[in-house]
């Protein structure tokens, strides 16, 4: 580093003069502006989307559900309170909270930055100069003029006695100091986009755990029907054993269904259990019950969903702003790197009374007044420099392919759940007639089996497919759900 001192004079006209100087280099600063944001190729409508029948799904309105709050979606009040509690303790989202106040934090660090540093300084010192130099003839030969005397001769040792204010200034030439507040004051967005990301998640995740909930209830309530039904069907299997018309094998056979499917309603009740303290968790309370609506048989979905377009996206979902804000930053980064090899000018100004008796040091005449200023700039072995414009490049280059994959996820993720929500209606439409077709078929076999005219594995075959098409219907409907509220999160709701 080469340093320059350029003026240097302890009275009034000269700090003047020095204080003129740096403000008229900080009124002619060249800026290092960054390089504007690369242009991101964005699908003018989502590919591969279809209108169908009965779907009512739009992918060019203005106006999507991820405009809407989720009381708009949601219309389960105890999933909206649910919400509205997570909203408020969430434990993640407080630390979400402090990470921006961290960000601007260093915001005002970088903003310190642009102005003077005055400190308060109360020093003392002392120093015995040797006779034979230069001080020490000069003090001494001093002490000798007729103009010299009482307090104003020279100790030797030599006290040095300070009460003032010192000054550092690096003057802003280039544009570094305000390019790094720029790139923290995008730090402190992006750190908000990281808030509002955690806000879309939580909103998503307290209502998959919710519908979940919904469907194990639901589960749990058709085991419990198939249980009684089963029962009834082993105390009929019995008396047809002691009446000589099946054998115990038929018992047997009928006994272990019934086993079975209690046996799965304790894995249900489990899973209940477990879906309740993982939605605890992110309420921010210790484990308790979870009130809930209606069946999510009852739950109704919206009629109509827009999905808008996909340049909507980059203003709607969080983590693509966030990764814009980051990229944004990390291209103000690449800037400053290059302002680092430019001369900087520095300022070291100082004003106090400064007196080598401790008697006369606040006597007026003490006053003291200077001001030193510096060119330095790097000049041999440049490598530590060299080498932060290499990773802060490096950083810009994956801060855009981070925005990228940002975008193309968005785009999949609404393209997906689109036609999950579609296509999942007609799988429930079809199970619906699926299940009404088998609980036809059961009582049946039941009607035939009491009058001899089927077989005990006949009536096990059919209770055991209305029990699987009763809980693959639940799931469907769940499915539809948790599409919805994908969909919702992958358009950038629930951050209002």
């Amino acid at each position: 580093m080469l340093t320059v001192p350029f003026f240097r004079k302890i009275n009034y006209s000269s700090a003047l003069v020095g204080l003129f100087f740096a403000g008229s280099l900080n009124s002619c600063r060249v800026h290092h502006n960054p390089a504007p944001l690369q242009a991101l190729s964005v699908p003018t409508s989502y590919t591969g989307h279809l209108n169908t029948a009965g779907a009512n799904v739009a992918s060019t309105d203005s106006t999507n559900i991820g405009n809407w709050p989720h009381q708009n979606i949601f219309a389960d009040p105890n999933l909206v309170a649910l919400i509205d509690t997570a909203l408020l303790r969430n434990l993640d989202l407080k630390i979400a909270l402090q990470r921006i106040e961290m960000a601007r934090a260093n915001l005002i660090i970088t903003q310190g930055a642009l102005v003077p540093r005055v400190d308060a300084v109360a020093t003392a010192g002392i120093d015995r100069y040797g006779r034979y130099t230069l001080n020490g003839v000069g003090n001494f030969d001093t002490n000798l003029s007729g103009n010299v005397s009482g307090a104003s001769l020279i100790p030797n040792p030599t006290p040095d006695y300070f009460l003032g204010l010192r000054s550092s200034w690096e003057v802003d030439i280039w544009g570094k100091l305000r390019n790094r507040r720029r790139s923290a004051f995008t730090r402190v967005l992006a750190s908000q986009e990281g808030k509002n990301l955690i806000v879309t998640s939580l909103t998503a995740d307290v209502a998959r755990l919710y519908y979940s909930l919904l469907a194990l209830d639901a589960e749990l309530e058709i085991i419990g029907d198939n249980i009684e039904l089963q029962q009834k069907a082993l105390e009929l299997v019995q008396v047809q054993k002691e009446a000589g018309r099946v054998t115990e094998l038929a018992v047997q056979q009928f006994r272990a269904q019934l086993l079975n499917t209690r046996a799965l309603e304790g894995r249900v009740r489990q899973d209940i259990i477990e879906a309740e303290n993982q939605l605890n968790t992110l309420l921010g309370r210790y484990p308790q019950s979870i009130p809930r609506g209606a069946s999510i048989e009852k739950q109704s979905l919206p009629t109509g969903v827009s999905a808008g377009v996909p340049a909507q996206l980059v203003r709607r979902r969080p983590d693509v702003r966030q990764a814009e804000r980051e990229l944004e930053a990390a291209n103000i980064d690449i800037a400053v790197a290059q302002a680092s090899f430019l001369p900087s000018l520095n300022l070291t100004p100082y004003v106090g009374f400064n007196a080598f008796r401790p008697e006369v040091l606040l006597n007026p005449q003490s006053l003291a007044l200077g001001i030193l200023g510096g060119l330095a700039a790097p000049i041999i072995n440049r490598r530590e420099l060299k080498g932060n414009l290499a990773i802060t490049n490096a950083q810009s280059r994956e801060a855009y392919y981070t925005y990228q994959k940002a975008m193309l996820t968005g785009v999949s993720e609404v393209v997906s759940n689109l036609k999950r929500l579609d296509n999942f209606r007609s799988v429930a439409d079809f199970q619906t007639q699926e299940v009404t077709v088998l609980r036809q078929a059961a009582r049946t076999s039941d009607d035939l089996f009491a009058n001899g005219y089927a077989n005990y594995l006949e009536v096990i075959t059919a209770q055991r497919n209305v029990l699987e098409a009763e809980l693959s219907l639940i799931n469907t409907k769940r499915s539809q759900f948790l599409a919805l509220v994908d969909l919702y999160r992958a358009l950038g709701g629930g951050w209002q």
